[in-house]
């Protein structure tokens, strides 16, 4: 077996929260990254995914557990390990060949030997001819090439990719992610191992040699997926098929209560991460849904492929159509409920009454925020209100985008409205008010 380069021995980290007390990110992960291996992580946004990465990198230190590099504690920043970060993160003032050339120079590397691995790695990552742009000249796709370059330059043992292909659009992406495979198949890069935090359920599938799926609050593996396929892999082929179905089925079961009548379902804790789904998708989704050839029910990779969408992009849509109750999600499949039908086949102003009656049955969070307007004199209140309450259990990001998540669906059924202007949440009758007694103009 593989001599391990990794080892994450029940590591635990929490982070602050408004009140001070801490919020638990990850808990008790159990991980171990070998020699000549691919490793991808699969999970919601927010399931501490980036964290993980930085505590292997060495950046951010864990609060329990043990994390060994080489069989060795790790402390402070690897400097066997590499990250490439989804937002490029280059220096704007800095042409390509000192961007490649800055770890170098900060490990105190001579201007000479800089040069000559800089270029080096610049020829291989396919930038040749570019070593004096900036990068505001440059694509999106060869900026990221510009940040591989400077993470393979200083020959990492392993190379942390978080994200590092969402930014590109499917075919830059694609054409990177495979030229990365084609320098590893090949041993023309000293990495030993790669770890790629991703979205993307096929591209997982294509890059590796195992699957990693997070669960969230806090963030833990709970499926592990070996993948034994040769590479270059097909994408069409049934091999990859089955397994990008089987991914689907375990990143949607325990979404929604499965198997349960609607009258048994419970509401959605107040503190439940929303998915950050856009109506229009979601009703969109829904008339998809009720058309040929699907006529009710679909696979979601044969939806997402005759959509267009990405998992980004279906997943929290297809999270939220089960938990508002227009949709099951069973085995990576997705079937309309007869609630999700009628919503289809009524009229707008039908569907935003049926929206809002789901909305306060299911949403706690919308139903806390309904309630607590009714109980206003003034049926206002500000949003710091409520994200102060929601930054309890979960960090200020998260919290502003759950309670803007529930925002948007409330004003869409008409329950509350928002002012951008004064950040103040409101009944709709309260705006009524306040546009009646205004001076006339």
């Amino acid at each position: 077996m593989n001599q391990i380069i990794v080892d994450l021995k029940a590591v635990g980290k929490s982070f602050a929260a408004a009140d001070g007390t801490p919020r638990t990110v990850l808990d008790k992960v159990d991980f171990k990254l070998r020699e000549r291996e691919i490793v991808a992580l699969l999970g919601q946004s927010g399931s501490g995914k980036s964290t993980l990465l930085r505590i292997m990198a060495g950046l951010v230190e864990a609060d329990v557990g043990d994390v060994l590099y080489r069989g060795q504690p790790l402390y402070g920043p690897a400097r066997g390990i590499s990250m490439v970060f989804q937002s490029f993160a280059l220096f704007p003032w800095l042409t390509v060949q000192q961007n490649v050339e800055i770890g170098l120079e900060a490990r105190g590397v001579s201007k000479d030997e800089r040069e000559k691995r800089a270029e080096k790695v610049i020829d291989m990552i396919g930038l040749s001819g570019f070593e004096g742009a900036l990068p505001r000249e440059l694509s999106g796709g060869m900026r990221q090439r510009v940040g591989i370059a400077r993470a393979l330059v200083v020959d990492p043992d392993v190379l942390l990719m978080d994200e590092a292909f969402s930014a590109l659009d499917v075919l830059t992406g694609e054409r990177l992610r495979d030229d990365i495979l084609e320098l590893w198949e090949e041993e023309q890069i000293s990495t030993k191992a790669i770890l790629v935090v991703s979205h993307n359920i096929q591209e997982a599938i294509m890059m590796a040699d195992r699957v990693l799926i997070f669960a969230s609050d806090p963030g833990r593996v709970r499926y592990e997926m070996k993948i034994d396929l040769p590479r270059p892999r097909d994408a069409e082929s049934a091999d990859v098929r089955n397994l990008v179905d089987e991914i689907y089925a375990v990143m949607t079961a325990g979404r929604v209560r499965v198997g349960k009548t609607t009258e048994e379902l419970e509401p959605i804790r107040l503190d439940h991460r929303l998915p950050d789904a856009d109506i229009g998708l979601m009703e969109g989704i829904l008339e998809r849904l009720m058309e040929e050839p699907f006529l009710g029910h679909a696979d979601l990779p044969q939806l997402a492929e005759e959509t267009g969408l990405t998992d980004e992009e279906l997943l929290p849509a297809a999270e939220a159509l089960a938990l508002l109750e227009f949709a099951d999600l069973v085995g990576g499949d997705v079937n309309l409920t007869d609630l999700g039908k009628k919503y289809v086949a009524a009229e707008h102003e039908k569907r935003q009454a049926i929206f809002a009656k789901q909305l306060l049955k299911r949403i706690s969070l919308a139903a806390h925020i309904y309630h607590s307007l009714q109980q206003d004199p003034d049926g206002e209140l500000k949003e710091e209100h409520f994200l102060n309450l929601l930054s309890e259990s979960m960090n200020k990001e998260e919290a502003e985008r759950v309670l803007k998540v529930a925002i948007e669906w409330g004003r869409h059924g008409e329950v509350y409205s928002y002012n951008y202007n004064t950040g103040m949440v409101h009944l709709p009758e309260a705006e009524e008010e306040a546009a009646d007694d205004s001076p006339a103009a």
